[in-house]
Order: C-alpha cells, then sequence, then structure tokens
C-alpha cells in the first residue's frame, strides 16, 4: 500500500486499533502450544556427531570421497567445512548418512539442518535434481533445483516418533545427466529437550497449497454479495492439524454485532468463537490432520460492502471489495498467527494459493478481479464472470459502472484500467500507459510476471492512495503510486512476507523497485536519516508502527528503501541486481524473512554486512 498523508483517518486508524488490541481476546490457539511432562530420567543430548562436518568425516559414511569439504566453489553455513553432494552436471548419486540413537523419555526430539541450493537448470516447473532427507525409513522431505536459493535456509523436523530408536540419518543426492544441481549441507543436529521445557518449534508454514472455490451473486448495486466458499488444505508440518482459522478481515470494518463478513453453516470442522475483534474463526477439524493429509472446509459466505472509498468499501455506485474472502491464517513455528488489522499498513500473511471464484451480477457492472476472467450470460440481465488465480495470496474485485481501456505490455502482459466517474479519459490513458511499462520493468528486474492480466483501479478518492492485491491494484491517477502498487505483485504477491510483523520486506523492497523503474538512483538520500528514538527500527512490525503511525511512512519506505540503495553500493549495481533477482527466484510463490534476505546478501559479497545491517538497524 502506498499512504497518503490523511490526519483524521490516520488518527481514526490508531484508535481503532487500539480499541482492537484492548478488545483482542485471549484465545488458547494464541498460547503457546502444551506439553506433556517427561519422566525425570531424560537427559537433553544432541544425538548428531560432527553435524559441522568440522572434524574430518567420522561417523559420517560417504558414497564417495569429498563430499565432506572445505574446498573452494560453495561456502560453509559455518566454520570451514561443509557437505557438497551432486554439482557434477552429470549423472549421479551421492549419499551421507550416519546412525543416531534418539534417547528415550524426552519431551521431543528435532532434527534441523541448514542447506543452499544452487543450480543452472533454468526451469520454473521441472525437478530434475534432487535431494532426499530420511530418518530411518520415513522420508521426511525432497529438495530439487526448484528450492534454488542464494544463501542458506534452515530445514526443521520433529523426529519424536524415533525416541528409543537407533535409526540411519540420510541425504541423498541425485542428479541427472545434464546441468548441474548443488546440495550444501551444514550443522545438522538432533536435540533432544527433557523436563517441561518444549522442544523446538517446527517452522513448517501449514495449513499449505489452499485451493478455494467460491460461488456468489449480487444485489443489484453490487454492494451486497451471498453464496458460498469451501477450501481444501494439506497439513505439511509434521505436527499434527486439530484446527485452522478462517481470517474475516473485512469485520474490522464493521462491529461484532454488525459484521460485514457473515460466515455460516460450516461443514468439514466445528465452527467455535470468533477473536481479534471478529476477524478470526477458529474452526475444529473432525480428526487432527497428520503431515501430507488434507481436508476441506465449506461455508455460506455473506458480505456487505460499506460506504467509503476504502480497500473494503463502496465510493457511489463503485464497489472495492479486498480482503472480502476468508483465507486461511498461517501456522509456523511462532504459533498461529492472529494479528489484528491495521489501517496504517498491511497485516495479512497468507500462502499461496488457487482460487477459482464465480460472480453472478447486473450486466451494466463490471467486474475486475484477480486472476484471468471470463463472461458467460447469466439469468436475465446477469452476467457471470469466472475469474481462475493459480499461486496467488488473496482474492480482490470491484464492481461498478466502470469506464475501461485495455491494452498490451511491450512483454505481452494484458492490462486493463478500469476507471470511476470523474477520472478523464487521458489519464486513464496515460494510467494505462504507466502500467504497462511498470509491469514490464519489474519483470525485468525479478522475473516474469505470472499472473495472466493485470487490472488497475481508478478512484481518486481513496484516501490510503493505493492498495495491492494478486493482479489487481487499487490506485489514483499517479504514476509514483501506481509504479509502485504493480511492484507489489513481485513483493508481496510473488515474494510473500508476514505483513505485518515484517513490513519492510514488501514495501521498501516495492519503493526500491519503484526508484529503479523511476530511474531515481536514491543518491545520499541515507544521509538524510534521522531516529526518532533508540527503539525505531527498519524491520519493526506493525505493533510498533501503529502505535507510531506519523513515523511509519518515513521509516519503512523511505528509510527501507534508502538502506537497499545502500547496500547496492555496497555491493555494486551488478551484484545487487543479481542478488534480488536470485533472491525471488528462490523464494517465488514463498515467503521471505529478514534473516534470509540478509543471510543472501551476506554470500553476495565478501564484505562483511554486520556493521551495515546495525547502522541501518536491520534487526533480525
Amino acid at each position: 500500500m502506498r499512504p497518503t498523508p490523511h490526519q483524521a483517518l490516520g488518527a481514526g486508524a490508531v484508535t481503532l486499533a487500539a480499541l482492537a488490541a484492548l478488545c483482542l481476546p485471549v484465545t488458547p490457539a494464541a498460547a503457546a502450544p502444551a506439553h506433556t511432562p517427561v519422566a525425570a530420567d531424560c537427559t537433553p543430548a544432541q544425538a548428531v556427531t560432527n553435524g559441522g562436518f568440522e572434524s574430518g568425516t567420522s561417523p559420517w559414511t560417504q558414497s564417495s570421497s569429498g563430499l565432506i569439504t572445505s574446498r573452494t566453489g560453495e561456502s560453509p553455513h559455518a566454520g570451514s567445512s561443509y557437505a557438497w553432494l551432486d554439482g557434477t552436471g552429470g549423472s549421479r548419486t551421492d549419499t551421507l548418512s550416519q546412525s543416531v540413537t534418539v534417547p528415550s523419555g524426552c519431551a521431543g526430539a528435532t532434527l534441523t539442518f541448514w542447506l543452499h541450493v544452487d543450480t543452472d537448470e533454468t526451469t520454473s516447473s521441472t525437478a530434475y535434481d534432487k535431494l532426499t532427507a530420511k530418518i530411518g525409513g520415513t522420508t521426511l522431505a525432497t529438495y530439487s533445483n526448484l528450492d534454488e536459493n542464494t544463501g542458506y535456509v534452515q530445514k526443521s523436523f520433529d523426529v519424536s516418533s524415533f525416541a528409543g530408536q537407533t535409526v540411519n540419518l540420510t541425504f541423498t543426492g541425485t542428479e541427472d545427466y545434464s546441468l548441474q544441481t548443488s546440495f550444501v549441507l551444514d550443522d545438522v543436529s538432533l536435540d533432544t529437550s527433557g523436563g517441561t521445557t518444549p522442544p523446538p518449534a517446527d517452522q513448517t508454514r501449514t495449513p499449505a497449497a489452499p485451493s478455494y472455490t467460491v460461488s456468489l451473486s449480487s444485489d443489484t448495486s453490487g454492494t451486497t454479495w451471498n453464496g458460498h466458499e469451501s477450501v481444501t488444505f494439506t497439513n505439511t508440518s509434521a505436527t499434527a492439524l486439530g484446527e485452522v482459522y478462517l481470517r474475516l478481515w473485512d469485520n474490522y470494518h464493521g462491529t461484532c454485532s454488525a459484521m460485514p463478513i457473515q460466515v455460516t453453516n460450516v461443514t468439514g470442522g466445528t465452527a467455535g468463537g470468533l477473536s481479534v475483534n471478529c476477524t478470526a474463526l477458529k474452526v475444529t477439524l473432525p480428526a487432527p490432520l497428520n503431515q501430507g493429509q488434507s481436508a476441506t472446509v465449506g461455508f455460506d459466505l455473506g458480505i456487505t460492502v460499506p460506504s467509503g472509498a476504502d480497500r473494503f468499501g463502496h465510493d457511489g455506485a463503485f464497489s472495492f471489495i479486498g480482503n472480502a474472502l476468508p483465507v486461511l491464517a498461517v501456522r509456523d513455528g511462532a504459533g498461529w498467527h492472529l494479528d489484528p488489522y491495521t489501517n496504517n499498513g498491511e497485516a495479512f500473511y497468507s500462502l499461496a494459493a488457487d482460487f477459482r471464484v464465480t460472480l453472478d451480477h447486473p450486466s451494466s457492472l463490471l467486474v475486475p478481479a484477480t486472476g484471468t476472467s471470463t463472461d458467460t450470460p447469466g439469468t436475465s440481465g446477469r452476467t457471470v464472470t469466472t475469474a481462475t488465480a493459480a499461486k496467488v495470496r488473496d482474492f480482490a474485485w470491484a464492481a461498478g459502472p466502470f469506464g475501461k481501456v485495455s491494452g498490451t505490455s511491450a512483454a505481452g502482459v494484458p492490462v486493463n484500467v478500469y476507471s470511476v466517474s470523474g477520472i478523464s479519459s487521458s489519464s486513464a490513458q496515460s494510467m494505462l500507459s504507466t502500467a504497462e511499462s511498470a509491469v514490464d520493468a519489474h519483470a525485468a528486474r525479478f522475473g516474469a510476471y505470472p499472473y495472466g492480466e493485470l487490472d488497475a483501479v481508478l478512484d481518486n478518492n481513496y484516501w490510503f492512495g493505493g492498495m495491492e492485491y494478486p493482479g489487481f491494484v487499487l490506485d489514483l491517477v499517479s504514476t509514483t503510486a501506481l509504479t509502485h502498487e504493480i511492484g507489489h505483485q513481485w513483493w508481496y504477491g510473488i515474494v510473500g512476507d508476514d505483513e505485518y510483523n515484517s513490513p519492510w520486506l514488501d514495501e521498501a523492497f516495492t519503493d526500491y523497485a519503484t526508484d529503479l523503474a523511476l530511474g531515481k538512483t536514491g543518491s545520499n538520500c541515507w544521509s538524510s536519516v534521522s531516529w526518532a528514538s533508540s527503539t525505531e527500527k527498519i524491520t519493526n512490525s506493525m505493533a510498533y508502527w501503529d502505535a507510531h503511525s506519523s513515523r511509519y511512512s518515513t521509516v519503512v519506505y523511505g528509510y527501507g528503501k534508502c538502506a537497499l540503495h545502500d547496500l547496492r553500493r555496497v555491493l555494486g549495481d551488478t551484484a545487487m541486481a543479481k542478488l534480488l533477482k536470485d533472491y525471488a527466484t528462490a523464494h517465488w510463490y514463498g515467503v521471505s524473512t529478514t534473516a534470509e534476505f540478509k543471510a543472501a546478501a551476506q554470500a553476495a559479497t565478501s564484505t562483511d554486512l554486520t556493521s551495515f545491517w546495525t547502522q541501518h538497524r536491520i534487526d533480525g
């Protein structure tokens, strides 16, 4: 989102955020997970020996000598040695294994390792080369050339079920006949915990691979929608999934006694109480889902769009319907993410999903939407718009008697600009040209735009400036703002992040991308930085910025993009461009974290960046 000054609304946002915090119920889901006390004879231990590969090869068994190495060409996560599987560009299978004994009677056992994948494969869809991690006869995970990254990523697995057993821990890399893929391992550990101390949390993000099917019908104005939604999902975590949470984000715009988003007749689970100002609905599953199992939850859905030129609101005859479809909350190592809505920025954290949304509406209304849309005749005087979108984090649409102009970017992306009344045809045409240029400029830097068509909906009454959704943006008539919102297709849309806890990962990166697209170098912009307090940091969460709203845009957008310009000056233009493109590729449809970006940046230079992060107040 590109914020614009709006003192009255800004003050209201802080007040509402404060009220939301005061009203936030303490629910069991928000608490730390319970752990069963264990017998006193448990001795917490590290079951893997020489997991950092710093003490030669023992007790590891290598399929061929030299897998454990300190040679040049790859780098360790720590120390001087690491394990390098494959990477030859020819048919090859490498195996590295060690016998481990998992103590019994402990609270838990967690296997972790750090993995770096680099490859010469150019595909974004085919796993030619693979690494499999196994314990005993159980495959924990399989990685491939599609998991390429510019630095190490930590992997974590709950292996408590092997307590009391002696089993082989095995890594097997297989490479086909051409184009090398290197699987680089370091710092392998299998830690057990005793007493009542819980084991390290499972960092896996779940429920994963959601697939949403939605069918809605509107009233004559397009401000009321009713129908049905279902979502199918898979538990990818080693920790069983006993419940899910649906985020009913737009209930922030109403009250718990008059909710704009109504969910009823839940199937596939039992609906619990609403929490977080009625923006989170717990659904208990009939039976816990184990790792790899899938389930479907369905419900009837009612949406009432309130008055106001907002990301969820209507400006006269024109409705903007962002964040209205309930989406699954994410559970990771921090537990369930049930953060409050923020009007100051975004609180949205979701995993890439597929949507098929059918919108039945009066034919007098145009309905731009996320994804690729097709229109078919409905009942008398009505049209059915069917929008399909793959690997997107949300779905938004608009409805109204918009003006529309269309074009195609030089790279072949279809672009549509929808305008409310009062916006001139020349302004709409100018914004169409801006959108075509922006989508190609960002794609050239970070990777091809994957979402089919791109829709921009213009209204100069938006108080917030602009707002991004996958394949769909809301914006003022502004070259800078539209270029920024389209940049969000990569930084939030394709490369996801936890927007509430790490807003700089989408806003600073997008503002930096906007500068590049508009030919701005950020020369000397860091020299004007002045911190308001010792606690103010680029990487602060929205909880901090909601309490310091006047500084949010200055620090997260301004100082954030200036820090990235400064990093470019340290690395050099070519290295910085490669870093961001490689980083986007490595996190394509995934989730970025500050720690992962810092590791990737450090891997791109021989200069120690420790003081850089400190100077620029980038923690994590």
